[in-house]
């Protein structure tokens, strides 16, 4: 009979579940304490799009707006940054749980946006970037003309 236990920590069953598959295969590789090591972290965002601009929020409470970098280049949006950690000598850390580091978040945008027309905001750690479209992208309501179809039908 086997029994399965089921840690209430999952990131000791990660470390499990590398040390039973990985291992045997690549050695002894710490996938999360690389990531950990390199600092990266990705901000959650949100894409949103309306009829005549799109919409990327990306939230990174805790930063200030100067550690935030908004790029465009060759249709494709960056967003960058770092939120540092402040480490005090005279404090005992007991857990860390906020991500610290650099990151890059990119999005590939289509060719009908006004990319000298985006702006970046920033408010209450959600940085807000909003792509307008160009004129030419944007719906155009086409009228329909019955009574030139009506004669057309009846030559």
């Amino acid at each position: 009979m086997t029994y399965l236990t089921r840690s209430s920590n999952p990131r000791n069953d990660f470390r499990v579940l590398q040390a039973r598959v990985f291992e045997p295969f690549f050695g002894r590789f710490n996938f999360l304490e690389d990531e950990l090591k390199s600092g990266t972290w990705a901000p959650p965002v949100d894409v949103a799009e309306e009829k005549e601009k799109i919409i990327v929020r990306v939230e990174v409470p805790g930063m200030n707006e100067q550690d935030l970098k908004v790029s465009f280049e060759d249709g494709v949006l960056t967003v960058s940054g770092e939120r540092q950690f402040e480490r005090k000598e005279d404090r005992n850390y007991h857990r860390i749980e906020r991500t610290y580091g650099t990151f890059s978040r990119t999005f590939s945008l289509p060719r009908t946006v006004d990319q000298d027309a985006i702006a970046a905001s920033y408010r209450d750690g959600i940085l807000e970037i909003t792509i307008p479209k160009r004129e030419e992208a944007k719906p155009k309501q086409i009228q329909i003309n019955a009574t030139a179809g009506a004669a057309q039908v009846n030559q």
